[in-house]
């Protein structure tokens, strides 16, 4: 049976998952979003919290074109109506630019989560279709905690401390009226190179609505990331 809204109309929401890189710097091994944490694959950790909210229709995984192909085992009994996979490309904005084109027509808000931060709340994905509803984007983001050193081009010396008062780090899901996005990937050239789906829209002179995040919905990048992703799914 096909999930409802809170106000019982057919949900409407999607969700795009990139996860077609290869992790280099996870270390040698399966691709690291294959890879386990306590048991369960990565990307499978990403997809549930996704899977089971009631307002969303349709995800849209992309993955390297050999294993969109012929996917996991433990991904394949996934698929059907609510769940696709996609071949995604050579960088992370052309496969989130496959997974838009393949959403169901019905998806008017669209949220973009990496498929490397296994551990995102419900409370955050509520946060950010709410923004995302009201015609802005919206970016799950926590406030630099850190104090940071800018260095010279060497990485060997520190050349000042910059003032972090105002720096937030920005984590997914990342949200937006599905028009928006549409726009924001249809003139991503003219906008150069960017590393998240809100600088997108940002460059478009759109607003962007922060929601604050919690700092357990980790990025998973390297082998120490694991480590601490492990101690996380094991509370």
């Amino acid at each position: 049976m096909s999930p409802t809204s809170r106000a019982g109309s057919p949900p409407e929401v999607g969700v795009l998952l990139p996860a077609a890189g290869q992790g280099e710097r996870a270390g040698a091994g399966e691709l690291k979003q294959f890879r386990p944490i306590r048991g369960v694959p990565m990307l499978l950790r990403a997809v549930r919290p996704f899977a089971q909210h009631p307002r969303v229709r349709q995800i849209v995984v992309a993955l390297p074109p050999e294993f969109a192909a012929r996917p996991p085992v433990w991904l394949k009994d996934l698929i059907g109506e609510r769940l696709q996979v996609v071949a995604g490309g050579a960088t992370r904005p052309e496969s989130v630019a496959q997974a838009l084109e393949h959403l169901h027509p019905a998806c008017r808000i669209v949220l973009v989560h990496d498929a490397a931060r296994p551990f995102v709340g419900g409370d955050t994905i509520d946060a950010v279709i709410a923004a995302a509803e009201t015609g802005s984007g919206a970016v799950a983001a926590v406030p630099v905690g850190d104090t940071l050193k800018q260095v010279d081009a060497a990485g060997e010396r520190v050349k000042e401390t910059v003032d972090r008062r105002g720096l937030w780090r920005a984590q997914t899901p990342q949200g937006f009226p599905r028009a928006l996005l549409e726009e924001a990937y249809a003139r991503r050239g003219e906008t150069g190179d960017v590393t998240d789906d809100a600088q997108l829209v940002e460059r478009l002179g759109r607003a962007i609505l922060v929601i604050r995040d919690h700092t357990t919905n980790i990025k998973v990048t390297t082998a120490d990331d694991f480590v601490l992703a492990e101690a996380l799914a094991a509370r």
